[in-house]
């Protein structure tokens, strides 16, 4: 198990960005599939970017194009580049791990509040 540390939230004007950090306290092994979540007011958290084997990255479609998962291993690292952001994507940002052999992300950080101003 890993202890999973977010930031880099905050309040930024739409059209704008912010870089997301998630510094894993364990090793972050080659395998294992790394993910940004967000969950928005009265919403079910949404899956937003995956990074897995290979460096293999998946997007919701609501940021596709926008935002971009990348991970630096040597620093067990995720980051997660948001650009031209909008209101809607005013949420809590959560780091989340999946070991190869699971089939559900089982650690979680504890999250950092992204608020988009329109």
């Amino acid at each position: 198990q890993v202890q999973l540390a977010e930031s880099g939230g905050g309040l930024v004007q739409a059209g704008g960005s912010l870089r997301l950090t998630c510094v894993a306290s364990g090793s972050i092994f080659s395998l294992d599939v790394m993910a940004w979540y967000r969950q928005a007011p009265g919403k079910q958290r949404e899956l937003v970017a995956t990074i897995g084997t290979g460096g293999s990255t998946k997007y919701a479609d609501s940021v596709q194009g926008r935002f971009t998962i990348s991970e630096d291993n040597a620093k067990n690292t995720v980051y997660l580049q948001m650009n031209s952001l909008k209101p809607e994507d005013t949420a809590v940002y959560y780091c989340a791990r999946r070991r190869s052999w699971s089939d559900r992300y089982g650690d979680w950080g504890q999250g950092t509040q992204v608020t988009v101003s329109s």
